[in-house]
């Protein structure tokens, strides 16, 4: 595996296998995958505590192209996703393409040679096009508050599950309430002698219609693969239709009514049916699925605060002031989506900084994938590209697809360089900033981590899934291209 490679994919996670194999499948072999961790898997590798798993259908979330006839439940559990992604990067010869233990620490791009110059903890890289395949839920957020490093007990983020320590008998806080804390405090919740959950802001959660796929199902998904394919589709329209919704808010406000009858059903207390009834639109924060974290709440031993405000050598303290004495601390606190880690190790041929160029203003590219200022750089899961009612999946792939498209006509071409038009990426950021506004996730009155700082949304993907893998289609009228390499005095002129 050579250190100069035509490209160059920043991580092993479901964005990168899916790149790796869309390049291959163009034709293109000159490239290499550089992996901080082990094994590939991404997200699924980090993420183990206990009842992770995926809010999407299985036969949704996984590649077009490689369908699984074999998935166990209609939503898989982290183990088993994480062995799907392992199988396929495996049948694809992706493996062979990876460097293991890589962490990247920064890379910038060489205006006079038209290369990528990444050094890593393995040394420098060279490449021609960087993907930068990093991931969006990659680095835990754990709130700064105050008294924290005084805290005598044992604390540990859910994306970094402290198996060794045994919850047992504890008592147990949990900050935050998110999509992991309603995952795994159903699992914790009969092991620990109290559960204290601090909830800054509830949110809305719908049924989750789980289900054991029988054999017979998955016997006829493998011997009849066409059939696989309708209940991908089947799964596919319903989002689809579901995401009407999310462009019209009194609209969603049907729906909500389901999310409504789920809270009124499962818990009886009015007092934490209350507590736990949010005051926006269903969709303006992520949905979440349960069908036990009501119950779990409920329990006579669990009780649920306002959000944490500190914590003491032996307790966490509410905003009400009530201490509540607990000997473990879970954070469900979420990941850097607003403001990506990717943003602070890639600099241009001046040397400044990706979070250097969105300083000041909402972080933006082009289809979510491509950066003004930063020829031959393609970022997986970028601002705005994200739908939040389909599979992440289906974006990963057009974005692959779209990587590949653009390597491969770099060398049908002879370019060394592609530079998105500034207007072409105004103009589109600007249509896209006009599209969210109705939208339940800018009009659905909540702030949630797809809103920056200053309230902009960097995060959703404002139509349907339909028109993402229609506008994700590489067009060459979209850059500015060059097709050699200029001298240093030309360099200097210019």
């Amino acid at each position: 595996m050579t250190r100069d490679p035509r490209v160059l994919v920043i991580g092993a996670g479901p964005s990168g296998i899916a790149t790796a194999i869309a390049l291959r499948a163009a034709g293109i072999s000159d490239y290499l995958v550089v992996e901080k961790g082990d094994d590939v898997g991404g997200t699924w590798r980090e993420n183990t505590y206990p009842g992770c798993g995926c809010d999407v259908p299985s036969h949704w979330y996984s590649y077009s192209f490689d369908p699984n006839p074999f998935w166990s439940r209609f939503y898989s559990p982290q183990p088993e996703i994480l062995r799907y992604f392992r199988a396929s990067a495996r049948r694809h010869g992706v493996y062979d393409q990876i460097r293991f233990g890589v962490r990247v620490t920064g890379a910038r791009w060489d205006a006079t040679a038209h290369r990528w110059l990444v050094d890593t903890t393995d040394g420098r890289y060279t490449a021609s096009v960087l993907a930068a395949a990093p991931g969006p839920l990659h680095e835990p957020t754990t709130p700064t508050l105050p008294g924290l490093k005084r805290f005598t007990g044992t604390a540990f983020h859910s994306a970094r599950w402290n198996h060794d320590h045994d919850l047992t008998g504890r008592r147990v806080a949990v900050i935050g309430t998110g999509a992991s804390a309603i995952q795994f405090v159903p699992e914790i919740v009969s092991k620990v002698a109290e559960l204290h959950v601090f909830q800054r802001t509830p949110s809305w959660v719908l049924p989750k219609l789980d289900f054991p796929i029988p054999l017979a199902a998955r016997m006829l998904f493998q011997r009849a693969p066409i059939t696989e394919r309708a209940v991908r589709f089947g799964i596919y329209a319903a989002h689809e239709a579901i995401g009407v919704a999310f462009r019209h808010e009194r609209l969603m406000r049907r729906v909500q009514r389901l999310a409504r009858l789920h809270l009124y059903a499962q818990v009886r207390s009015p007092e934490l049916r209350a507590a736990l009834t949010p005051r926006f639109t269903l969709g303006c924060k992520r949905i979440l699925i349960s069908n036990d974290y009501y119950p779990a709440l409920s329990r006579p031993h669990v009780r649920v605060h306002p959000a944490a405000a500190s914590v003491t050598p032996h307790a966490v303290v509410g905003t009400d002031g009530e201490a509540a004495e607990v000997d473990t601390v879970i954070f469900g606190t979420g990941f850097e989506v607003a403001s990506p880690p990717v943003a602070r190790y890639v600099f241009d041929g001046d040397g400044r900084s990706l979070a250097s160029h969105w300083e000041g203003r909402p972080p933006s590219a082009y289809l979510g994938t491509t950066l003004a200022g930063f020829p031959n750089l393609f970022v997986f899961l970028g601002p705005n590209i994200a739908p939040g009612h389909a599979s992440v999946l289906s974006t990963i792939e057009a974005q692959a697809r779209y990587v590949a498209d653009a390597v491969g006509a770099m060398a049908r071409n002879g370019w060394t360089a592609l530079r998105v038009r500034p207007e072409v990426h105004r103009r589109y950021n600007e249509a896209v900033a006009s599209a969210l506004e109705p939208t339940v996730y800018n009009a659905g009155g909540c702030t949630s981590y797809y809103l920056d700082g200053s309230g902009h949304n960097v995060a959703n993907w404002p139509w349907s899934v339909a028109r993402l893998s229609a506008n994700l289609r590489f067009r060459s009228d979209d850059y500015e291209v060059s097709d050699r390499v200029r001298s240093p005095v030309e360099e200097v002129r210019a």
